[in-house]
């Protein structure tokens, strides 16, 4: 090899055109493993069949492990090795296509050539480049045959999150930017900074070939449990020290700031926050993923498929179990074959970074075939239980005295948990409903054999339990039956109003007395203030049913809600000489409208206007206002306003300039917050034409 360092042409915009990398900004070359790229170089002497070239990767390259490969030139490309075709030579340079097997391990590679004839020269580096999972290629592990899903499971930059309750869904978009700036970077020295690479560097990037490592090992590193991830939870209500969980519009900023911070973890994150953070860097690294949404979420803390909540006298919901319902919870999936498993539990895997229970010791989740979960295969790996309990545990509502710590069972339902399981579609801002895909259909025969069959091969229905309910508690029937109805609109600024219901199942009259509280709640329905209470005695005739107005104003609510907008209101019945029946709502306040409009036609590289209207719906002024607006290809970075006071029905409308780089569909969007609204979101498709 001549003295002379050789220079590369790594053909970058043709590279990432086969590979599906364009939408990377990068110098470096980026290609997906089991495909071919192109390279050409000069400074290398004839003949070019005597080049030998060397990929390594990771701090200790060896052949053993993988993370070293050499290799000639051959006349045809290897399905099982690294591979080199000659493509053409000129009198000074060599063009190269080189090949990488579909299991090669992912990362940063350098990349090497030497000329053999020439004795013992040393190889001259050519430089570096990034070898991703490849959906595309039918020999990868994350193989995605239909190429659409492709295009949204891993090209897609924009999501729409799904949350609310099972009552009211609703949902906001989210801007995963897996493409944008350094985040590739960010996502591989997140590979560096875990826990696994910390104790043997070697052996972990050795393991870096398989997305079901890499998919746990990140559902580790996204939460700062244990390793110093990325997001640091919390769900107390108060977020001082940090941005509310709410407040996040897109993963790229959180990113951003644990890479600037020097790797500290970012305040604060809840469910969706770390979902969304997962989806990016898996996407980010070619692992086709999406975000799950699944209403009413059982966090079954001692593995026994059952979810026990406990009441005071008056109504009060303790927070006294490791136990809890959520009103919702967000999880991933990703897709890849368990060739540890067997095909039939190949395909979506669900991975979850919200930091709920340790596994193998630290706080990490999955991946748990989704096909295991509907079939109650609950002993295969990994962490089937806690994911087959999210969708499917039952749930006991006791009655719990303080004084004497006698607890009641009121009733129990194998019907409530996990329901409207939801993603957003393919293509479409639309939503998408996937409770199939984790079980039969709820009642039926075959969902009910499931879950026994869940319970034996987790060897529940032997065990005697001294916390369950007896035989005897689980048969007594109520004398009553009672719910709360919506009467009035849900909106933050307005009162609530519902309907207390309540009917007599007996043929003789009942006495019944209820206690009613209201408190704020988050999402996951930890009680955070009390709002509201009142009670109700009432004679019901036999088969009587009567109505009970309730409202609560917003000024009774107002400065106790949280971000979450959730408000539990809970009627506990005492019925003389009956069981006590439990009535509960969990309610969610949608906040206010927000608007955009795009005032004339988006082109590349020339302003457009956009106008943000609000207009405040409340009788009282609000005060620090602060409009948050993000979008990939739209404007760089993240915009934020101050705006001044708004009084009581005050209309606020505020310009501002986007410059499009690209042309296509593109989102934009908006967050607004005041001193009285937490995070009012919305967003909008701006088409971009040439």
């Amino acid at each position: 090899i001549a003295a002379t360092q050789p220079s590369t042409n790594w053909h970058l915009k043709e590279n990432a055109r086969d590979h599906h990398t364009s939408k990377f900004s990068s110098e470096e070359l980026i290609v997906r493993r089991g495909q071919s790229f192109i390279v050409t170089f000069n400074g290398t002497e004839q003949p070019e069949q005597n080049l030998t070239f060397v990929a390594e990767t990771g701090p200790n390259p060896s052949k053993r492990a993988k993370t070293q490969a050499t290799f000639g030139i051959s006349s045809t490309v290897s399905k099982e090795s690294w591979s080199a075709v000659l493509q053409s030579t000129s009198s000074n340079s060599v063009s190269i296509s080189i090949s990488s097997p579909p299991n090669a391990v992912i990362g940063r590679y350098k990349l090497s050539v030497q000329n053999t004839s020439s004795g013992s020269s040393s190889p001259a580096s050519l430089g570096t480049f990034v070898l991703l999972f490849n959906p595309w290629s039918s020999g990868d592990d994350v193989f995605m045959p239909n190429k659409a899903e492709c295009e949204e499971y891993v090209l897609e930059e924009f999501g729409i999150i799904f949350a609310g309750n099972k009552d009211h869904i609703n949902s906001f978009g989210w801007n995963f930017g897996q493409f944008q700036g350094d985040i590739l970077n960010i996502c591989l020295s997140m590979l560096d900074r875990s826990l696994n690479y910390r104790q043997d560097p070697a052996t972990d990037v050795s393991h870096r070939n398989d997305p079901k490592y890499l998919g746990r090992v990140l559902s580790a590193m996204v939460n700062a449990n244990d390793d110093q991830g990325v997001l640091l939870g919390n769900w107390s209500g108060n977020y001082e020290g940090g941005k509310s969980p709410s407040s996040w519009t897109g993963s790229g900023e959180i990113l951003q700031n644990w890479k600037k911070s020097g790797f500290k973890p970012v305040r604060y994150g809840q469910c969706w926050v770390f979902a969304a953070v997962l989806t990016t860097v898996l996407r980010c690294l070619g692992i086709p993923t999406r975000t799950i949404t699944n209403f009413s979420s059982a966090h079954d803390a001692d593995g026994n498929l059952r979810v026990d909540e406990f009441y005071d006298a008056s109504g009060n919901h303790l927070d006294m179990a490791a136990d809890s319902i959520w009103n919702f919870h967000v999880w991933n999936e990703s897709w890849f074959s368990r060739s540890d498993l067997g095909p039939s539990y190949s395909g979506w895997q669900v991975l979850d970074a919200t930091p709920q229970e340790e596994s193998g010791g630290i706080y990490q989740c999955g991946p748990a075939s989704q096909n295991a979960i509907k079939e109650g295969d609950v002993e295969l790996d990994y962490d089937c239980p806690f994911v087959f309990a999210e969708v499917n545990a039952d749930c006991m509502y006791w009655n719990y005295d303080p004084t004497t710590g006698k607890k009641t069972l009121m009733f129990s339902k194998s019907t409530v948990i996990g329901q409207f399981i939801s993603t957003k579609a393919v293509g479409r801002d639309d939503r998408v409903d996937v409770t199939s895909d984790y079980k039969y259909e709820e009642g039926s025969k075959k969902e009910r054999d499931i879950f026994k069959k869940a319970r034996k091969k987790l060897g529940l229905e032997d065990k005697f339990d001294p916390t369950a309910p007896t035989p005897q508690e689980i048969e007594q029937k109520p004398d009553i039956s009672g719910k709360f109805k919506v009467a009035g609109p849900l909106e933050v600024g307005k009162d609530l109003n519902l309907i207390l219901v309540l009917a007599n199942l007996q043929s003789d009259a009942k006495t019944v007395h209820a206690n009613m509280t209201a408190w704020s709640t988050v999402y996951t329905r930890k009680p955070v203030h009390e709002i509201w209470k009142d009670s109700v005695s009432v004679t019901l005739s036999p088969k009587e049913v009567k109505q009970f107005p309730v409202k609560i104003s917003y000024t009774e609510y107002q400065q106790q809600l949280t971000a979450d907008n959730t408000i539990q209101v809970t009627a506990l019945c005492h019925v003389d000489g009956g069981i006590q029946v439990l009535v509960q709502r969990d309610i969610t306040l949608d906040n206010p409208s927000i608007d955009i409009q795009v005032l004339g036609e988006a082109k590349v590289n020339k302003e457009v206007d956009v106008e943000v209207i609000f207009t405040n719906p409340v009788d009282m002024e609000v005060r620090d206002c602060v409009l948050q607006v993000e979008g990939n290809d739209l404007l760089r970075g993240i915009l934020e306003i101050d705006l001044p006071p708004l009084k009581a029905s005050e209309k606020s409308c505020t310009k501002f300039k986007l410059i499009p780089l690209e042309t296509g569909p593109k989102h934009l969007l908006v967050n607004f917050s005041c001193d009285r609204f937490a995070a009012i979101k919305t967003f909008k498709m701006v088409n971009v034409i040439d």
